[in-house]
């Protein structure tokens, strides 16, 4: 029953979980003053090549933010917390794009709520405050084992 309640306090109070210190890396050229710098179209892993088959696979400790920013430094542990069948910080990557509606025209800009709460980073801190949570789910649920 602690275990549980400790979990639903971090599920449900995740907005208020402490940011993991993931590096944020930017492009020299990058003005971290400029609200572009923080502007997300469309994120993704980093790429690495695996050595034995020599193809690139996904770098799930690393996430190209945007062409200026890359987030680096993410736990391998963090992919083990799933919503379904994908990791949270997957759910982001996937859900935190612009996209727009063929039918309607309606452009759904996850960017438009860092804007209105004056807030560039948004997106940033939500991605280290996930990565807390995942790291904190998995080590509550580990310890219900012992």
């Amino acid at each position: 029953a602690s275990i549980g309640k400790q979990l639903m306090d971090l599920h449900v109070g995740y907005e208020d979980a402490d940011p993991y210190p993931l590096k944020v890396e930017l492009k020299k050229s990058a003005d971290p003053e400029d609200r572009e710098t923080w502007r997300v179209q469309k994120m993704k892993w980093g790429r690495v090549r695996n050595s034995e088959t020599k193809k690139l696979v996904d770098d799930r400790t690393t996430i190209i933010y945007n062409s200026k920013v890359t987030i680096t430094g993410i736990p391998p542990e963090t992919n083990d917390y799933l919503l379904g069948s994908r990791s949270a910080l997957a759910w982001i990557i996937h859900q935190y794009q612009v996209t727009k509606d063929k039918k309607s025209g309606i452009v759904n800009d996850p960017n438009a709520w860092a804007d209105e709460h004056g807030n560039p980073q948004y997106i940033i801190d939500l991605i280290k405050k996930v990565t807390t949570v995942s790291i904190e789910t998995m080590r509550l649920m580990a310890s219900m084992d012992d």
